[in-house]
């Protein structure tokens, strides 16, 4: 059941609201200022407070919508609710709830981020939403020059950066190869030498400038200059393609350090084809990864990473992953800059319709460098319906006092020696005026260090420029609830809310929660209504063969469960028990195993020559667990087999190493690895319900094994628990929900009798109808 204004221990009311009042519901706020409405008839009188027929139908109407079709109630069940949530609000109003500075400071936060959604230009948002979502049907092979020129640089610097780009889209135009002119000129050291190439890319995966003349340049074609923070560019589009959708992959990356010699680039390789041949011969991918990956991110997840398209990873990556064709499959070792990697799909998915899109698509377009583009709409809007008048005079001063302490963000107001300047007006807003003062604390705030080349007056101007819309945008804030009425009756839905939590904590949740003695009386009063019914405690295993089923039994025989799984061993020399440099990459693969496989043994075999001393298996044994000891593996997780002279005969001089787990779905993981989705194991205690196949069994200790489909299950009951009372501790969470229930009918009881409660049932009977 969803109840859009009470139902909640949080501050989920306001969460709701605010996303309600998101894209897809409210329009720019361009509404003139409303005039005061006539009276409107009363439905609800508490104590001296009133609330119209019109507002509570609106709210009961807002419930009826948002909540499914299931969980609505009738008029007259939501008028009950309706009026216990105004009791409690009058409540928190006498109480001085709403005049603290914790309340203040929390509605001053949602009110921001309510009316950021009134202040973003839906229409705009949708265009540059729609436009992104064309582009991305296609994937664009460009490549660029880049005359880089600070963002704030001076107007001289800028024009010389601009001239000697044209310069060169000049001889380009003539007949001059892009690819040459982009080794000798760009200064864009990812991709001069490679002729200024981009590879192929698409919406989003580059600044909106850049990405809009890649996308409006003919094939075969150069783009005019185009200006981003970072400089001037010239485009060539290469070639367009269709998209390729998005791929999702796993990998097992092995890094190279940048500061390997030859001999330690080759011994990165030789370990890359080791694991590539593992996988040839069957061992799982997602083990290999686990244990072998240098990516920490996406290692104990099988090395699945998230989905990407084109332009978003490293060229020989990407081509590796959409050369991938068959789910499983996977790649032979791929170099990129990071390391070598191999990579698996995990899957394919084209290009999802613009409905499914949209939503992320709008969250997008506001949050990247098109958001640039909003806020210049949203700067003219403002300037159209507000009158603005700047003091060029005065910003010309101001701008003079600027120096290269603001290029480093260190710059103070004790630069301003002129005093009078301070008090001066910078620009007024309908006819409210800005002095100066303010505008150079907002400087000291905002600087921060810029780029090489930047101009102070630049700088300064920028700082201007956007704290005078800083301040249109404030003064359009203070005013939504006059000129929206859907936002003011948003934020007052928001703020009676957050005065409902407050006083729902005060009084029913954190009583409910500490009176452990009002709890334990309520559990003892009514104790015979928590009952706990007949389970029993059961292990179901699905196998996909008769053959699947014995070996998992086989292996389940006697705890801790031996996985048939490995560590690469370790050799020592002649009669030597240290271990050897050799066998530290060893050592340290099953330290990160045990690590992150927290039910895991280890048993720890050593062996012998013939003719080596008698103590020598024993304290290679030791060398190893001392190592694991050392390394935070305690001694119960290790498990010592001292085998002396009858070892491996083909290398009688290892310490080998075998997994065990105490966990039984270790075992359905080891199974899964060789052959996947061959085993499930699951294991509890189970109530009538949770299995079909367990409810048809008769309910005593024994093991049956019966078809599924072209499965087989194996159900072993271990014992039966009967029916019986829940202790205290099991029923605690029901009970504090009813004796919530409890404080709070007593609550609303004392508060009908401060507030006295009047119905107009004429009113009533009209809604009811």
């Amino acid at each position: 059941m969803v109840f859009t204004l009470f139902s909640s221990h949080t501050r989920l009311l306001a969460a709701t609201v605010l996303l309600t009042a998101g894209f897809s519901g409210c329009k720019t706020a361009t509404t003139p200022i409303q005039q005061a409405a006539p009276a409107q008839p009363v439905i609800l009188s508490i104590g001296d407070r009133t609330f119209s027929t019109d507002d509570f139908f609106q709210a009961f109407t807002k419930n009826q919508i948002s909540g499914d079709s299931a969980g609505r109630i009738d008029i007259k069940e939501y008028f009950e609710l309706y009026t216990n949530m105004k009791l409690k609000v009058l409540a928190a109003e006498a109480g001085g709830q709403d005049t603290t500075e914790a309340f203040r400071e929390e509605m001053a936060t949602y009110r921001k981020q309510l009316a950021q959604n009134y202040l973003t230009d839906k229409e705009a948002v949708e265009t540059l939403a729609n436009e992104a979502y064309q582009r991305m049907q296609q994937e664009v092979d460009a490549s660029h020059i880049l005359i880089p020129v600070a963002e704030d640089a001076s107007p001289a610097d800028t024009l010389r950066a601009y001239e000697e780009v044209q310069a060169i889209r000049k001889r380009a135009l003539a007949g001059e190869e892009f690819g040459q002119l982009a080794r000798q000129f760009s200064k864009d050291a990812q991709t001069a030498q490679n002729g200024g190439n981009l590879g192929y890319f698409t919406a989003f995966a580059t600044v909106y400038p850049l990405e809009t003349a890649a996308y409006t340049t003919p094939i075969g074609s150069i783009s005019a200059p185009v200006r981003t923070r970072f400089g001037y560019h010239l485009i060539r589009v290469n070639n367009r393609r269709a998209s390729r959708g998005k791929v999702q992959v796993a990998h097992i990356l092995l890094r190279i350090s940048p500061s390997a010699d030859p001999a330690g680039q080759q011994l990165v390789k030789t370990r890359i084809d080791a694991l590539y041949d593992r996988l040839q011969k069957g061992e799982s991918f997602e083990m290999l990864a686990r244990d072998n990956s240098d990516d920490a991110t996406s290692r104990n997840n099988g090395g699945i990473l998230p989905p990407f398209e084109t332009g978003r990873n490293v060229p020989a990556f990407e081509e590796a992953a959409f050369a991938l064709t068959t789910p499983g499959s996977y790649s032979k070792p791929v170099l990129t800059n990071y390391g070598w990697h191999i990579l698996k799909l995990i899957g394919r998915k084209l290009l999802e319709s613009y409905l499914e899109l949209a939503p992320a698509l709008r969250q997008k377009v506001v949050t990247d460098t098109r958001a640039d583009v909003l806020r210049h709409a949203l700067e003219q809007r403002l300037r159209r319906e507000y009158t603005v008048t700047e003091d060029k005079t005065t910003l010309t001063a101001l701008t003079a006092k600027a120096d290269s302490s603001l290029l480093r963000g260190q710059w103070k107001a004790v630069s301003l020696t002129d005093a009078a300047l301070l008090n001066k007006p910078l620009f007024s807003i309908n006819n409210t005026p800005y002095q100066v003062a303010p505008f150079v604390q907002y400087v000291q705030q905002k600087q921060s260090p810029r780029q090489a080349g930047s101009d102070p007056a630049v700088v300064m101007q920028r700082l201007y420029n956007r704290y005078l819309v800083d301040q249109l945008i404030r003064t359009e804030e203070e005013n939504l609830d006059r000129k929206s009425p859907e936002f003011r009756a948003l934020l007052t839905e928001i703020r009676d809310g957050v005065l409902l939590s407050a006083m729902m904590e005060t009084n029913v949740w954190e009583r409910s929660m500490a009176d452990s003695t009002g709890q334990r009386q309520h559990y003892e009063a009514n104790k015979n209504r928590y009952k706990m019914p007949e389970r029993v405690v059961a292990t179901l295993i699905e196998a996909s063969s008769d053959e699947q089923l014995k070996q998992v039994n086989t292996m389940l025989t006697a705890s801790p469960y031996q996985l048939r799984r490995s560590s690469p061993a370790v050799t020592f020399g002649l009669n030597e028990t240290a271990v050897p440099a050799t066998g530290r990459d060893a050592l340290y693969q099953l330290l990160v195993t045990m690590v992150r496989n927290g039910d895991y043994l280890v048993e720890v075999s050593g062996a012998q020559e013939a003719g080596e001393r008698d103590t020598v298996s024993a304290a290679r044994i030791r060398s190893v667990v001392s190592y694991l000891n050392r390394n935070g593996i305690p001694l119960t997780r290790i498990m010592e087999k001292d085998n002396k002279a009858f070892g491996n005969p083909a290398n009688p001089r290892q310490v080998t190493f075998q997994f065990f787990s105490t966990n039984k779905l270790d075992v359905a993981k080891a199974i899964n690895a060789s052959k996947p989705n061959s085993v499930t194991i699951t294991e509890g205690i189970f109530a009538r319900g949770t299995y079909a196949m367990l409810d048809a069994l008769p309910w005593k200790p024994g093991t049956v094994t019966t078809p599924d489909g072209n499965r087989l299950v194996q159900i072993t009951i271990s014992r039966v628990e009967p029916a019986r009372l829940k202790t205290f501790a099991e029923a605690r969470g029901t009970v504090i929900n009813e004796y919530q229930a409890i404080l709070e009918k007593q609550w609303l009881a004392s508060l009908r009798q401060r507030y006295p409660v009047k119905i107009n049932e004429d009113e009533m009977r009209k809604l009811a109808k």
